[in-house]
């Protein structure tokens, strides 16, 4: 049977207890409120009508930088400060020379320095050497050092030699005549630190050239050379005897002097009695030494003899060029490779070596001084009319020059005891050098301290690009060829002056060969530099880290 629907009367029949619950307010009575301890919130709530605090800012490091501009004080915005986010990490690539590497690594702090990859060049199983690593570092700084290498290469070299054998945490110092190197294995470890006097100080730049291939082939990463194997080279290149003999070295000076006569308007006979004069002083100088005179009474002997020539030829009035002859011995003299590394160590800051070599220079000028007065004093006294105008006339003879600034070159690399390998690019640069001085001064009549400086900056660049391409010293392209640009004429007619009582115009003259002397030295580094800034090695060379302006405090 179908079951009917409800009506509205079924509706509102009222139901049994059981319908709903004993707690459920009647039809039209409203709820009571919960009891305050009854309330299903937190005592911490807060009430209606009152804000809450501002959120704090969100936990992080001290250096980030600020999330409101408006917080943030525009005064550490400076490029001064160390950004809020730190510095970028500096990268070495691989194929750069060494040199690039070390000179950067040195100049940024330890704890910032890159890992070095760890390369195993000991027997398996075994750490560094410490104590042999660090002599064989000092033995190769010696001998850099002493062949008048700069401060700066000399700690870059033993930087990559310590770095090379597993020992990284070591600060290398370089001065005039100590090499110290210092190693903490870590920051609890004590340091070692040995160090090594240089005493004796010679020129051969065929030993210069084999001790950085040597540091070259260390720093490979397809080489593996053992310690043991690196002091079997060290002690061979240390027992090789000099490419040239002790009589190519007098007729080398010879032809230096003679060659300089040239450049200053010389004839045949000028070259002859200006080599005379320079073999004769060089033989006097070698005996002096000899003898164990100090280097500055060998210089005073070496430079009496051109002097002297020169005298006897103004006596003999045999319409010869005096000046010249003189002007010649003293290019033989003047040391110039000194003068570079004086003013290169002051510009890279290392201001005691550089002050020590510049003191050095000077104490050599004074003895040539000495020597080229004391027979100019006593040719004045017998009556030799020495013109002083004749050493600064201008004689254009463009060949002739050109070949004589090459020979010049030449006989210099051969003083250097230079690599024969070597010897023809120092000579094509020097023909360089000369001619652009010679179109500065002489074609466009320009100043000669600027058309110095700009024939000796060339110089440096070129020397720089051979020897970042083959992982050598600049010394060896660059030393030989600016031997045409040193100031003789200026400083024989200063001392010329000063025989014949005009002190004003002597030192003048000689401020004046001062000032082409420190042209020629700045120009070589700046070569060097702008080579270093602005063109790269073979793929991509670091850069260089440089000290900041100090600005007068």
């Amino acid at each position: 049977m179908a079951e009917q629907p409800h009506g509205p009367e079924e509706d509102r029949k009222p139901q049994s207890d059981e319908a709903h619950s004993a707690f459920t307010p009647p039809a039209g009575v409203e709820p009571p409120g919960l009891p305050e301890e009854d309330q299903p919130t937190s005592e911490f709530a807060v009430p209606e009508g009152l804000a809450t605090e501002p959120p704090n800012e969100p936990e992080g490091s001290a250096f980030a930088p600020p999330s409101s501009s408006a917080a943030f004080d525009t005064r550490f915005a400076h490029p001064a400060y160390t950004p809020a986010q730190g510095t970028r990490a500096m990268r070495l690539a691989k194929d750069a020379p060494w040199q690039d590497h070390m000179r950067t690594m040195l100049r940024m702090p330890v704890h910032e320095r890159p890992v070095a990859e760890p390369v195993l060049r000991q027997e398996e199983g075994e750490g560094p050497a410490v104590p042999r690593v660090l002599d064989l570092t000092l033995r190769i700084g010696e001998l850099l050092l002493a062949g008048g290498e700069g401060a700066e290469d000399v700690e870059a070299a033993m930087f990559a030699i310590c770095r090379a054998y597993g020992l990284d945490r070591c600060e290398p110092t370089v001065t005039f005549t100590l090499l110290a190197v210092t190693h903490q294995p870590s920051l609890v470890d004590d340091p070692v630190t040995v160090s090594r006097t240089v005493r004796r100080r010679g020129t051969d730049y065929t030993r210069l050239t084999a001790v950085y291939q040597l540091i070259a082939d260390i720093n490979a990463d397809d080489s593996e050379v053992t310690l043991e194997e690196a002091y079997r080279r060290l002690a061979l290149i240390r027992r090789n005897r000099h490419p040239y003999p002790g009589w190519a070295l007098t007729l080398a000076a010879g032809g230096l002097a003679g060659a300089a006569s040239v450049l200053l308007g010389g004839g045949v006979a000028v070259f002859l009695i200006a080599a005379a004069g320079a073999m004769l002083g060089d033989r006097l100088a070698w005996l002096a030494a000899g003898r164990g005179l100090p280097e500055f009474y060998q210089f005073v002997l070496a430079a009496v003899p051109p002097a002297a020539l020169g005298v006897t030829v103004s006596l003999l009035h045999a319409g010869l060029r005096p000046s010249a002859v003189i002007t010649g011995g003293l290019f033989a003299l003047i040391p110039g490779r000194a003068l570079v590394a004086s003013v290169q160590d002051g510009l890279t800051g290392f201001y005691i070596t550089a002050s020590a070599r510049l003191l050095e220079v000077g104490y050599l000028f004074v003895a040539i001084v000495v020597g080229v007065l004391t027979a100019l004093y006593m040719g004045v006294q017998l009556g030799a009319k020495l013109n002083p105008e004749g050493s600064v006339e201008l004689v254009e003879r463009p060949l002739t020059q050109i070949a004589a600034a090459m020979v010049l070159s030449l006989c210099f690399a051969i003083l250097l005891q230079q690599e024969r390998t070597t010897v023809l690019f120092a000579v094509c640069n020097g023909a360089v050098a000369w001619v652009v001085f010679a179109a500065i001064t002489f074609t466009a009549e320009g100043s000669a301290v600027m058309a110095t400086a700009l024939a000796a900056g060339l110089v440096g660049l070129f020397g720089q690009l051979m020897a970042r391409y083959q992982h050598t010293s600049s010394l060896v392209y660059v030393t030989a060829a600016i031997g045409p640009l040193l100031p003789g004429s200026a400083m024989y007619y200063g001392v010329l002056a000063i025989a014949q009582s005009r002190m004003d115009a002597g030192f003048t003259s000689l401020a004046r060969a001062a000032a082409l002397a420190l042209a020629i030295a700045i120009g070589v580094n700046l070569g060097g530099e702008l080579a270093r800034m602005f063109i790269r090695a073979p793929g991509s060379a670091a850069s260089r880290r440089a000290a900041k302006r100090t600005r007068g405090f």
